[in-house]
């Protein structure tokens, strides 16, 4: 790991395309730094606003090769990417987060266990092989539980909820031999998620808690900050240091927890800058991206504290057509990712209302 810091001019390499990686390459250009855009689709949204693009699929080593001769440092802007896409780069490139993280944060039921072993509660948890095994675990989370593939899936894709009227062998049948991990119900009070960011020198800026509020699966809004007891603030704020610490993880790091009473379980980690976190951009001194930007470029981490309270919603297919009402909202900020086609779910933007402290 080199501590040595980029210079303005140097070239950050982005895996993945999306809105994230869009966002990743504004607050580069904002620091004066390039960005390299790797995707396999050459409409994505990051492709418009950064310095250099290639179009190539995850696996072409040739394309992958001249990509790392291109930039200084490489980082990625999602999780599904192949890790053997991040060895490889790795092997001529710092590559932050590691493959260690990603291999971690791919695999719902490595994720679990190294999050166990650490010594943080999450939901219990049981690896599923076959019919046998899934009444088994059904029976010992008392009927009930959520099914999912231990890899890839995001907004609820590819989930069962089961009780005692749900047809097993059905569900397993969908699944198609895909490996498989049930999870007990949690009666929760809240969700929040816990953003942390490290550098490679291990300095950590960790940014308030925010709550999540949830529908069809899909992130709807996102408050800050959450409403906790300063306490469990400072635990959240703790437990996600050690978790980064733990993975020796350079970025921009989240953690999606669930609050039950004066406790945190937690249900995933994403190794990279995350949708809850997007008001961060609007209502703290040094936004998620900014700050992820920093890590990978180890320059120091800047003021993750807010000056505002925030609420970000989703704007989801078509409700990206109410930009215009939006842009004219007093404390309103509208981020558009430049996505040409609205679908039914999809992320097309969101906006963000501040509201001051003192008011």
């Amino acid at each position: 790991m080199t501590k040595d810091s980029l210079s303005p001019n140097a070239t950050i390499g982005i895996v993945g395309g999306g809105q994230l990686g869009r966002m990743l390459a504004l607050a580069a250009a904002e620091l004066g730094l390039k960005s390299h855009i790797y995707c396999p689709e050459a409409d994505c949204p990051a492709a418009q606003v950064s310095h250099a693009f290639t179009t190539a699929a995850y696996d072409d080593e040739t394309a992958l090769s001249a990509f790392a001769a291109a930039v200084d440092v490489v980082t990625y802007e999602f999780e599904n990417i192949p890790v053997a896409t991040v060895e490889h780069i790795a092997a001529s490139k710092h590559v932050f987060p590691s493959a260690k993280a990603l291999k971690i944060a791919q695999d719902r039921l490595d994720e679990k266990s190294f999050m166990r072993a650490q010594g943080f509660g999450v939901a219990d948890f049981f690896d599923i092989t076959d019919l046998a095994s899934l009444e088994a675990a059904l029976a010992q989370c008392g009927g009930a539980g959520i099914l999912k593939p231990r890899r890839f899936g995001y907004d609820g894709k590819g989930q069962w909820r089961l009780n005692g009227d749900s047809d097993l062998a059905a569900v397993l049948a969908e699944l198609d031999g895909q490996a498989a991990i049930l999870e007990a119900l949690v009666p929760f009070d809240r969700e929040v998620s816990i953003l942390v960011a490290r550098g490679q020198d291990g300095a950590t800026a960790c940014y308030d808690v925010i709550e999540n509020i949830h529908r069809n699966h899909i992130l709807h809004s996102s408050t800050l900050p959450a409403q906790l007891s300063a306490a469990l603030q400072d635990t959240a704020k703790n437990m996600a240091e050690k978790i980064a610490a733990a993975l020796d993880y350079v970025g921009v790091l989240a953690i999606e927890c669930f609050v039950v009473g004066d406790a945190l379980l937690i249900n995933e980690i994403a190794p990279r800058v995350h949708n809850s976190g997007h008001l961060t951009q609007d209502a703290c001194h040094v936004g998620q991206f900014e700050q992820h930007m920093r890590a990978v470029a180890a320059w120091p981490l800047g003021d993750a504290t807010a000056h505002s309270d925030a609420v970000m919603t989703n704007l989801l297919g078509d409700e990206i057509e109410q930009w215009r009402d939006l842009t004219a909202q007093e404390a309103t900020y509208v981020h558009l990712y430049g996505k040409a086609e609205a679908r039914p779910g999809r992320k097309m933007g969101h906006v963000t209302r501040l509201k001051t402290k003192n008011s």
